[in-house]
């Protein structure tokens, strides 16, 4: 005879709760990523030039501190350290034979002597980038 209340133990395993816990890492890990981001803090002149539209391409960006230091981020590989205007021009120039599409850019600090800005833009010059583009901010909203 067969008992009625007696239940088979069941072979599939509940994979929502997982999904769940998983959803909520992937949000608290896409919130936290960019606060990760560590950079050089540069004081960007300001203008009211329209925004570039979004690059396929991740940027190469040659940044320049208030004292005139020079900082390399390559996509979204970010160097700490500063460089000197000879690596600017051995890592870009392997950036730009393997993607020769890739927008460059530079961003100096406001404080920061002119001629360094044109130190830089020539030693990209000298990487064979063709066109450099200048990243400023918008104007602080005040009234």
């Amino acid at each position: 005879m067969r008992r009625r209340g007696r239940r088979r133990p069941m072979a599939e395993i509940n994979v929502v709760p997982y999904i769940d816990v998983m959803l909520v890492l992937l949000v608290i890990f896409m919130v936290t990523a960019p606060l990760l981001y560590q950079g050089v803090e540069i004081d960007l002149p300001q203008s009211t030039a329209e925004p570039m539209p979004p690059q396929e391409q991740e940027p190469v960006i040659v940044e320049v501190d208030r004292d005139g230091r020079f900082y390399l981020s390559i996509g979204a590989q970010a160097d700490d350290e500063p460089v000197s205007a000879e690596e600017v021009v051995v890592n870009v120039t392997a950036v730009m034979r393997a993607q020769p599409d890739t927008p460059v850019f530079v961003r100096g600090d406001g404080e920061v002597a002119y001629a360094r800005v044109i130190d830089v833009m020539t030693a990209l010059q000298d990487a064979g980038v063709p066109q450099v583009g200048l990243m400023t901010q918008p104007p602080a909203s005040g009234g």
